[in-house]
């Protein structure tokens, strides 16, 4: 990965080359921002200059051995720590054990989400976790001396999805990191990494993408024409990933936009029947899907609220979106906005805390019924 494959971020990038120059390189950095700013693309980016043997002042060599190896993910001295999740075969599985589903989907693009994740490698719905066995694969990993590099770097993507043992063994080796091993944490919510853990590594903050930078990689790298540019940079309001999902909608998106429809109607209708039926196959699904639900749900209702206002410049919705809500949205007013945003902040909430989902989804659906009518 270069730094210039990263949708723009030219502060960080900066930063990033600077510690190199003057050889200020801290063995622990966490990457942590918004979803979709690039916080995984900057980590390999740094990772493969540091490791490179002919640094331009601005980026990489490319041609090197080692430049080479990196834009393939295959270095020796690149490891990398993800969350998976548990099969028959696989009781205790490790990040090793899906490397090769890793790389491909992170040189098709590294601007992914968990839930894109764990779809690619068909987790079927269980939620994605680093195990407490993932602590032996990076003890002997890192016990190790480098191979070619100078650094042997270490890629940990969402450490908050980490057993409270694999962490505790991950604290001792940042607070005594072996020779020359540079860790590099990619979050998505800081807060939820433990405390020492976060007290131990250097922050660096990834902001919202800017609208010019993303807009100049939609139309001149992945081709899409000046107006497309111009909607999905509007929506994404500086997340990359929304920005592809908009201008390339799958069926992931639209099965979860219709079952927000669902809840509404049959709440509408205070359909008690269907809205049982309709928690239970909800809970059929993983928590991390669960979670981006009731994300999904709690943005909705907000820029429904917001069409009531006519300010068409605020509203960030797609098409299907902007359509629906012509009918919808008069019935997200003043008077329910804010307990609907509760009842949605609090089904995070819950599924985060291992609630059972079924009571969740359905005591969601009844508070609904009462407050759309409102």
């Amino acid at each position: 990965m270069f730094f210039r494959d990263v949708i723009g971020q030219n502060i960080i990038k900066e930063r990033l080359i600077r510690f190199v120059s003057e050889q200020r390189i801290s063995h622990a950095l966490m990457f942590t921002g918004p979803e979709g700013t690039g916080k995984l693309a900057l980590a390999l980016a740094f990772a493969q200059y540091v490791s490179c043997r002919d640094r331009k002042e601005t980026d990489s060599c490319g041609v090197c051995p080692s430049c080479r190896k990196y834009q393939k993910l295959v270095h020796p001295d690149l490891h990398f720590v993800f969350p998976v999740y548990n099969t028959k075969d696989l009781k205790k599985p490790v990040s090793d054990d899906y490397l090769p589903s890793w790389r491909e989907m992170v040189k098709t693009s590294p601007y992914f989400t968990l839930s894109q994740w764990l779809a690619f490698i068909k987790s079927e719905n269980k939620q994605g976790l680093i195990y407490e066995s993932e602590s032996e694969s990076i003890i002997k990993k890192l016990s190790l001396k480098s191979f070619e590099s100078e650094y042997k770097v270490m890629v940990i993507w969402l450490p908050e999805k980490m057993h409270p043992f694999c962490s505790n063994k991950l604290l001792k080796l940042i607070e005594e990191p072996p020779n020359k091993t540079l860790f590099l944490l990619v979050t998505e919510n800081e807060e939820s990494v433990i405390t020492t853990i976060r007290s131990r590594t250097q922050r660096i903050f990834v902001p919202f993408i800017d609208n010019e930078s993303m807009s100049e990689t939609l139309i001149k790298v992945h081709g899409y024409s000046p107006d497309q540019a111009k909607d999905a940079v509007r929506l994404a309001n500086g997340n990359f990933i929304t920005a592809r999902e908009f201008l390339n909608p799958d069926d992931n998106n639209s099965w979860f936009f219709n079952q927000f429809q669902e809840m509404m109607r049959f709440a509408y209708m205070s359909n008690i029947a269907e809205l049982v039926r309709w928690s239970e196959e909800m809970a059929n699904l993983g928590r991390d899907r669960q979670k981006v639900f009731f994300s999904l749900s709690l943005r909705l209702i907000r820029e429904y609220f917001v069409m009531n206002l006519n300010q068409p410049d605020l509203t960030y919705l797609s098409r299907e979106e902007l359509g629906w809500g012509e009918k919808f949205a008069p019935f997200i007013n003043e008077r329910n906005i804010i307990p609907l945003s509760k009842e949605f902040e609090k089904g995070i909430t819950h599924i985060s805390m291992n609630g059972n989902a079924r009571i969740i989804f359905f005591d969601t659906a009844l508070k609904i019924t009462r407050l759309i009518k409102a």
